[in-house]
């Protein structure tokens, strides 16, 4: 029987598809086809998770898990389900020119007062006054992969005073030095921006908590593109209320934000409504990632982006 190949988009609106699958359209309703004959899932983009793992039990052929966001907390809950030998891959390459551009808008919308511009327009009122640059700024990126490289490329422009880097691990790239998760604490007294692109893991889940924000000099801006669990949202409102640092925030604890929540009210906050990833930029970088994948798969070439393999063991 012909493998098949579970998609969040129509197989007509994705030229190139490699022939020998089956390719069923599946975006959250009800299942295309026995979910017993997947070979390869691509993960529902910008879903719920009980949605995405929804079909993984008894996907019980299935050997590749392909998601088109660059975290793969969402399907986690899931992966028990699967039997040993799965290969999971995330959509790298995908988010890292749409997020990184936002991460910029939300850094000089916060720094410049865009968000007070716009009220004051609707009040016919001329706000005037200095405001701060992000030139000459130090600015700190918590989670350098792909996207908080991205982000640095994007930086530079802007003449910023220097960008120190932070990751799980300790290494040397083009740009410069990488420090580990451990130095964090030294690192942000520095800090004019503090952006925050790391991936939501246990040793990240509430990284950014009270001793983190204490340690952020007076008057710093944090900006979250990561997930909102990565910061403690009570201690950050209490940082707020203060008035000691700012916030942008793209992604929030909880998600979607409740119109009740105190969040929306704090002063100095800048919100978006998790609009990182699904911009203009996001499907042809889909549709090509989606592609190359199928075809490696179907020649049995190695994957892109893979990020675990079910049932193995780390050393």
């Amino acid at each position: 029987m012909t493998a098949d190949v579970w998609l969040p988009l129509p197989q007509d609106e994705i030229d190139g598809l490699p022939e020998g699958l089956n390719y069923r359209f599946w975006n959250g309703e009800e299942f295309p086809a026995d979910p017993a004959d997947c070979a390869f899932y691509v993960v529902p983009y910008m879903k719920p998770s009980p949605l995405c793992v929804r079909p993984l039990p008894r996907m019980t052929s299935v050997q590749v898990v392909q998601t088109l966001s660059a975290g793969i907390d969402h399907v986690e809950p899931g992966l028990h389900h699967l039997r040993p030998g799965v290969t999971l891959c995330n959509a790298r390459g995908v988010h890292e020119a749409s997020t990184a551009e936002l991460t910029l808008a939300l850094i000089l919308a916060s720094l410049r007062g865009i968000p007070d511009f716009v009220r004051a327009q609707d009040r016919g009122e001329w706000l005037g006054g200095f405001r701060p640059a992000l030139a000459d700024r130090n600015v700190l990126i918590v989670g350098y992969g792909s996207i908080g490289a991205a982000i640095e490329d994007r930086l530079v422009p802007f003449e910023v005073a220097r960008v120190a880097r932070v990751a799980r691990s300790e290494r040397t790239t083009a740009r410069g030095h990488v420090h580990p998760l451990t130095e964090l604490p030294a690192l942000l007294p520095e800090a004019d921006v503090v952006i925050l692109s790391t991936p939501l893991t246990e040793s990240t889940r509430g990284l950014v908590d009270e001793g983190f924000l204490a340690r952020m000099k007076d008057g710093a801006l944090l900006v979250n593109v990561s997930r909102g669990p990565v910061v403690d949202t009570k201690a950050l409102l209490a940082e707020l209320d203060r008035g000691r640092i700012r916030a942008a925030l793209d992604v929030t604890d909880p998600e979607p934000l409740p119109a009740e929540h105190p969040l929306w009210r704090a002063p100095g906050v800048l919100i978006s409504p998790h609009a990182g990833g699904p911009t203009s930029a996001f499907l042809p970088r889909a549709r090509r990632l989606l592609v190359d994948q199928l075809r490696r798969f179907v020649n049995r070439e190695p994957l892109r982006n893979v990020i675990l393999t079910t049932g193995a063991t780390s050393a």
